[in-house]
């Protein structure tokens, strides 16, 4: 009998979305095959401390510790083990706790949506699910990926980045800037955030004096776009160079966007799977789809939203998630099981893409001589 393979699944983090990613980690664990994998939580707390131990996920949801062990990776190659932290006399010693084969974030936001985690991830030389440092990078930044797409001429709406430097030093030059830009409504977004986290919708100069403040709580760089009419249609990813694209989902949020409180709180957005579109337009976004992964050097998943403009009925690539919501109402696995792929296979799929991936990686020469 194959040995089982050991599966390190990290959620919480210092992030925004902490809450979202116990949601999506909750629906993981739920389904992954204990007689194929070897499971441990592990928990990233809200200060950025590494947790394991017994059923490190209830724990977090109760907002506790207690009981759990403090934990670390060490970044270097051929390393893979999980260690214990044990504080003894003013020195930390550290206890092997288990090997790893493969890590599965189920991390969104920064510190671990953004390529930093990945980051570790790769010094670690572990396979881990999803994209690397470079495709988790830059499609967490909602700017440099807008610079991206119009670099392939791949359609996005009109936008400007801001920092909150500049906001604090002339807030009004800003949002003149922003207004020559587009005419109203107009969106703000911290250009490091998901979930909807950190967004608003300004239909005047007071609501976009009050977004701008309110995204650049949560990032360093603020980006404001042109708001449009528009359908929200979103698409599943899944692979590594050679990626498959699912059935196109359609949005209809209860409130006047996709916001946080209908996607997580009020229970009311409609999510219509497939969505109502003809078989042209359908196939043209699953066209664009795949053009994006492989434009910002995506691996294992990714979730792309396209805006589907009523009036002129254009169509806009509005940003790519590299790790999805995994949530029991995200559309990411929804797409996907409408596609033909259940939930349990396609966490198979994609741990296995992990490995795949790291194989790949391993066939790079680390030395170079002069013949």
């Amino acid at each position: 009998m194959n040995e089982k393979i050991r599966l390190g699944v990290i959620f919480g983090g210092r992030s925004g979305e902490h809450e979202v990613s116990l949601m999506s980690a909750k629906s993981v664990l739920a389904v992954l095959d204990l007689q194929k994998y070897e499971v441990t939580q592990i928990g990233i707390a809200r200060d950025g401390v590494w947790w394991s131990g017994v059923d490190v996920l209830h724990a977090f949801e109760k907002g506790i510790t207690t009981g759990l062990n403090r934990v670390a990776i060490m970044a270097e190659p051929g390393n893979t083990m999980l260690y214990r932290r044990n504080p003894k006399g003013g020195i930390e010693e550290l206890t092997p706790l288990t090997d790893l084969d493969a890590i599965f974030p189920v991390l969104h936001g920064t510190f671990g949506e953004d390529g930093t985690l990945q980051g570790l991830l790769e010094l670690a030389d572990v396979a881990y699910v999803g994209a690397g440092v470079l495709g988790s990078s830059v499609g967490m930044d909602k700017g440099l990926f807008k610079d991206i797409m119009r670099a392939n001429q791949i359609p996005i709406v009109d936008w400007v980045i801001s920092t909150r430097k500049e906001i604090n030093i002339n807030i009004g030059s800003i949002i003149a800037k922003a207004e020559k830009m587009s005419a109203y409504p107009l969106f703000v977004k911290p250009a490091n955030l998901g979930s909807s986290v950190g967004i608003s919708k300004c239909k005047n100069r007071s609501d976009l004096m009050g977004g701008i403040l309110d995204a650049a709580r949560y990032d360093r760089r603020i980006l404001i776009e042109q708001g449009l009419n528009a359908r929200e249609i979103e698409i599943s990813v899944l692979g590594n160079e050679n990626a498959n694209v699912s059935v196109p989902g359609e949005i209809r949020p209860s409130d006047e966007f996709y916001s946080y409180r209908a996607k997580y709180i009020d229970g009311k957005s409609e999510l219509i799977i497939p969505a109502p579109l003809t078989p042209e337009l359908t196939k043209q976004i699953q066209d664009i789809a795949l053009r994006v992964y492989r434009a910002i050097d995506c691996a294992g998943m990714a979730r792309i939203d396209f805006l589907l403009d009523k009036e002129t009925h254009k169509l806009y690539v509005n940003e790519v998630n590299t790790i999805p919501g995994f949530t029991s109402i995200s559309m990411y696995p929804k797409l996907w099981e409408a596609s033909g792929l259940a939930y349990p296979q396609l966490i198979n799929q994609l741990i296995e893409l992990a490995m795949d991936r790291k194989q790949e990686r391993d066939k790079c020469e680390r030395t170079y001589s002069r013949s």
